[in-house]
């Protein structure tokens, strides 16, 4: 062994041996020269420096494939450029843009290969290295696809919607079932009401006097029972309820055999009124009209493919049956129908009463004919869905001549009349003006339903009232009624297609009603009315 040493330290080790290369074939000698030869402390920054480097170059080799594959011929072409003088980060986002502009200029048909998922356009993609021109046609044909679905299943959401808020539950039609057998087999059901001695009150001014017109035997009993319940004086309430021939007995069974201790009920069917032969004419007539109305506007809509867009229930709304109802129009005969009192409050059957309502008697509506909230529960000159133009056609020149689109509608559900006011005004024949004016002018004014026609005769005979007296929508899919808002209304109006006695009801708020229902009455449970 021999060991050369020099000022600056050990330089190079060299080990011989005569004895150590015996019995070894000539390239092994040389080889183990070799590796002993290696600076043993050069190893570890060699491993280390390897370790950094060698996965760096790995990605960046991945990321010059993957951008070859759609900017380039060849990916061998690209890697050789790329590779030495820096990948070009923004040339795949621009020619990514420029293909999504083009796929943005044509057309929205969908043309292209069905894609059923993000995997199967990977696959397409990575199969046959499409480039990126490809992807994004393919894509944009995807997403409308995809949009394609969500329209056609929100369209049909709507149409059921709109078909379950049609129907009549089993549970109700039992109960008026059940309570009309009992009006058959049970004297108690077939009682005066009111009483005798309480019939005097029913044209007596110094009473607070609330009007039905309605075919709901459960929600009738809802108004009433809230209505009590929140007044500070019940003895002062009278109710008259009026419904139509079907319906009067059940009617008249249940608040005979449930009878209101403070308060006075009446249930008047339609029957019951003994109206000139000049009177049933203008009925019929007012009746033929809407129909006509309903069905112009029912053939119009079903001519239109629209597209699903946030508001496609508010155009099947005026289709619902009510548009329809005969006790819903003849709100307009209430001087008829009640010949005797000069001041009703007019309920709808689908409200719900919190607080006291008894100073509404007392409002002063300045010599016009209707008390109304005009403004909603989201401030001032804000009414979403209540606008003139939700109702009327402002592409007829009539209507826009004379009216302004954006105006604020009066709501309907929980009126002060005047009826004085409106005899002496003669609204009714306004009304019926209207209808005729319609007629000439080929059924075009305006949309189905009550309050189209009201918004027109009573124009500039509503006198506004302040907006916590009543608030409505609650009946649509998703109200946006704020809790403290709901909390301190007068009157919660369940206008709208999810009515709190059917299925599709909103727990969140019909919860609201329900607590006014009496569970505890042997037809209800017999009728399985659920909560």
């Amino acid at each position: 062994m021999k060991f050369y040493i020099s000022t600056k330290g050990i330089k190079r080790l060299t080990i011989s041996s005569s004895d150590a290369g015996k019995g070894l074939p000539e390239t092994a000698k040389s080889t183990t020269a070799l590796s002993r030869r290696i600076p043993n402390r050069t190893l570890l920054p060699v491993a280390l420096v390897l370790g950094i480097v060698l996965p760096f170059l790995y990605v960046r080799i991945a990321f010059l494939v993957l951008e070859s594959t759609t900017a380039c011929y060849s990916t061998l072409d690209c890697i050789g450029w790329r590779f030495f003088s820096g990948a070009d980060t923004s040339l795949l986002r621009e020619e990514l843009s420029r293909a999504l502009v083009e796929a943005n200029k044509e057309g929205n048909s969908i043309n292209e290969e069905r894609i059923g998922s993000f995997n199967e356009l990977v696959k397409e993609m990575t199969s046959k290295r499409q480039d990126v021109r490809a992807f994004a046609f393919k894509t944009k044909a995807m997403l409308l696809q995809m949009e394609h679905k969500v329209q056609s299943a929100r369209q049909r959401e709507s149409i059921y919607w709109h078909l379950a808020s049609h129907g009549v539950p089993k549970s109700l039609h039992c109960l008026c079932l059940k309570l009309a057998e009992e009006y058959a087999v049970n004297s108690l059901a077939r009682s005066r009401l009111p009483p005798p001695e309480y019939v005097t009150r029913l044209a007596d001014s110094s009473f607070l006097h609330l009007v039905l017109l309605t075919d709901n035997v459960l929600a009738a009993s809802v108004v009433v029972s809230s209505t009590i319940q929140n007044s500070a004086n019940p003895e002062k309430l009278v109710f008259h309820i009026v419904t139509d021939k079907k319906t009067y007995t059940p009617m008249h069974a249940w608040f005979a055999t449930n009878p209101v201790k403070s308060a006075v009920v009446e249930v008047k069917g339609l029957h019951q009124y003994d109206w000139s032969q000049e009177a049933n004419v203008e009925v019929k007539e007012m009746l033929e009209i809407h129909r006509l109305i309903w069905k112009q506007y029912y053939n119009n809509l079903k001519g239109e493919d629209f597209e699903y867009d946030g508001a496609h229930t508010r155009y099947l709304e005026p289709l619902s049956p009510s548009s329809l109802s005969l006790l819903n129009h003849l709100r307009v005969y209430i001087p008829e129908l009640f010949p005797d009192l000069n001041k009703i409050v007019f309920l709808d059957d689908d409200i719900v009463v919190q607080h006291d309502i008894s100073s509404l008697w007392e409002l002063d509506l300045n010599r016009k004919v209707v008390g109304a909230v005009f403004n909603s529960w989201c401030g001032d000159d804000c009414c979403p869905g209540n606008k003139y133009s939700n109702y009327l056609n402002f592409s007829h020149p009539y209507i826009s001549s004379h009216f302004d689109h954006d105006r604020c509608a009066w709501l309907y559900g929980m009126n002060v009349f005047d009826i004085e006011a409106w005899r002496r005004t003669n609204m009714t024949a306004t009304y019926h003006q209207w209808l005729k004016l319609n007629l000439e002018s080929g059924l075009a004014l305006w949309s189905p339903g009550v309050l189209p026609p009201s918004l027109l005769a009573f124009e500039g005979h509503v006198h506004p009232i302040d907006p916590s007296w009543h608030v409505a929508g609650l009946g649509y899919q998703y109200p946006e009624v704020h809790q403290e808002t709901l909390k301190d209304a007068a009157v919660i109006h369940f206008s709208g297609p999810a009515k709190p006695w059917l299925e599709i009801g909103l727990p969140e708020v019909r919860r609201l009603w329900n607590k006014h229902v009496n569970f505890s009455n042997k037809f209800i449970r017999k009728c399985r009315i659920m909560g």
